[in-house]
């Protein structure tokens, strides 16, 4: 956001748009965007353009990057669930003092 001029008294002096363009910011951030990616549509708009375009490919790429999380974490679930199951058959007992942790081992 520009400095806003100042009144006569000290005060800030947003103009009208400024709460639109603070709304906008606002959706933008809850849709994931980054402030820098915000700061990219912004300035396309101030251009005069309509950043349409880039707002979709920006959408696009979170979308990847979320997909691609999604399918880590269901890759490490898969690997933590597999570890409970060889936590629940192993017997502390027989742990050997050699290793750290037969659990966490590969076999």
């Amino acid at each position: 956001m520009p400095a806003p001029p100042r009144t006569s008294g000290g005060y800030r002096d947003y103009p009208a748009e400024a709460t639109t363009r603070l709304a906008f910011i606002r959706d933008a951030q809850h849709a994931g965007l980054t402030l820098v990616e915000i700061r990219s549509v912004l300035v396309l708009r101030d251009c005069g353009q309509a950043p349409c375009g880039h707002v979709t490919d920006l959408i696009d790429q979170h979308l990847e990057e979320i997909d691609r999380r999604i399918a880590e974490l269901r890759t490490t679930r898969t690997a933590l669930r597999d570890l409970a199951l060889r936590a629940a058959e192993t017997d502390p007992a027989t742990c050997a003092e050699d290793g750290i942790c037969t659990i966490l081992s590969v076999r």
